[in-house]
Order: structure tokens, then C-alpha cells, then sequence
């Protein structure tokens, strides 16, 4: 581990690469645009050759605000079926619902943070009715495999010179001393970090959401609105090159 942490905070001269052979396609926040995510996913095809020649990794937000959260996440479940070597990380928006499911009272802001639209996307109506009715109900609709997937989900994933996270991280700290709030929540702390903070790894990361991709050089965002009338997108990574995907809300 003390190399682990040496490794990410010592600044290297390096270009950032992935590992020989790999193409790497990180997808950034969803939130239930199914639509979206289709074509993306069509434009990966396309630009790999095959899925199966592309090392999906799933940044977070795969729910909320969008019309179609179940069908993100079937879609989701079915990719990690056929590509075992899928990534799928954990967004704040995963964490508020599992929160949601486990203390609705505490949890009912969740809701207008496009928790409704997730509910309703289960067949749900939420109109009236009382938040541990509606946690209840969501146990009777959401298949067992979608629970599954929401309680495996991790938080952070690495491949060469690259971290990929949901939000970022907390400057000049180990990886293991990093919080999952840190990890899901963190905004600006992580965007203002100061140089000599930052970690050695790029920082590839959705959460924040910008017009479009969002390359820092020590980080990328790709968050790019997709449920805000923007774009979905993904960063491809191969070799020492980047260069981005998206696909637009029509």
C-alpha cells in the first residue's frame, strides 16, 4: 500500500497511457437517458470495431431526473453480463436512493432531486403518497438483479496512468484515507486543487456537469448534461491518446 500511495501523489514527466492492447471508454452521468445510452454505446461499436475490443468503465449517476432509470440500469446489468470486464462505479445519485431505501423519512429531498422520476420510472406513483410506503413499494417492483447491481457498485477503479472515480478527490490525500463522500460528493476542492495537491494518476470523472468534455489535463470530465438537454458522452483512452464521444439529446 505505501507504494500505492507514493505511486498517486508522485508527479512523473510521463504522458499518461493506458496498458498496451486496451481501449478504454469512460462514460460519464446517465441519468436515466436509456435513449442516450444506446446510441452511445452504437457509436463505440462503431469507433472499437466491437464491443468486446472496448473496456467499458461506467462513471455513475446511472438514475434520476431522466425518464428511464430502469431501463439504464437493465441495459447496464445486461452489458455486465455479456463483458465481464465492465466497470460500473457508484455516483452520489446511486447513494441517495440506497440511502432513500434505508431511511425514507431522512432521505425524502432525494425526490426532487430526481428521485420521482426514478420511482416512476418503476411504475411507481408518487403522488401522495407516504415516503416508506414509496421505499416499499420500490422493494416490490425493482427486480432483486437491479438491488444487486445498486449494492455492488464500486468507487474507484485504475488502469495504467489513469483513476477513474464518480466526483474526484480529496487533494493531498491517500487513496485510502479517501471517504466515499469524497469520492462521490467533491466539487470544487478537487477542481481548484493546487498542483503540488493533485494526484499523479488522471483523474477521470463525471458529477460536474459542462458543456462539453472537460480536459484539464491532470483531469477529464465527462459530464456533459446529458439529462439537461446536453450530451452524453464517453472519453476514449488508448495507448497515450484521448479523444472524446458524444452523442446528442434529441
Amino acid at each position: 500500500m505505501a507504494r500505492m500511495i507514493q505511486r498517486l501523489f508522485r508527479k512523473s514527466e510521463m504522458k499518461a497511457s493506458v496498458p498496451k492492447g486496451k481501449t478504454i471508454y469512460a462514460i460519464g452521468d446517465i441519468h436515466g437517458r436509456s435513449d442516450m445510452l444506446d446510441e452511445l454505446l452504437w457509436r463505440i461499436k462503431d469507433d472499437a470495431g466491437s464491443l468486446y475490443e472496448a473496456k467499458l468503465i461506467f462513471l455513475g449517476d446511472y438514475v434520476d431526473r431522466g425518464p428511464d432509470s430502469r431501463g439504464v440500469i437493465d441495459r447496464l446489468i445486461s452489458l455486465g453480463q455479456d463483458y465481464e470486464d465492465a466497470v460500473f462505479l457508484k455516483g452520489n445519485h446511486e447513494a441517495l436512493l440506497l440511502d432513500f431505501l434505508a431511511e425514507p423519512e431522512d432521505l425524502s429531498h432525494w425526490l426532487d432531486w430526481g428521485g420521482a422520476e426514478t420511482l416512476e420510472s418503476y411504475g411507481l406513483d408518487t403522488v401522495g403518497k407516504e415516503y416508506r410506503a414509496l421505499a416499499e413499494e420500490f422493494f416490490e417492483a425493482a427486480p432483486q438483479s437491479h438491488l444487486d447491481f445498486l449494492n455492488g457498485l464500486g468507487l474507484t477503479h485504475i488502469e495504467g496512468d489513469y483513476l477513474f472515480v464518480h466526483a474526484g478527490l480529496r487533494p493531498a490525500t491517500p487513496l485510502e484515507e479517501q471517504t466515499e463522500e469524497d469520492l462521490i460528493w467533491i466539487r470544487k476542492r478537487f477542481h481548484n486543487a493546487a498542483p503540488n495537491s493533485r494526484p499523479d494518476y488522471v483523474v477521470v470523472h463525471g458529477h460536474t456537469p459542462t458543456d462539453k468534455p472537460d480536459d484539464a489535463g491532470w483531469r477529464i470530465g465527462v459530464d456533459t448534461g446529458a439529462c439537461y438537454g446536453g450530451l452524453l458522452t464517453a472519453v476514449a483512452l488508448k495507448d497515450n491518446t484521448r479523444r472524446f464521444l458524444s452523442v446528442k439529446d434529441d
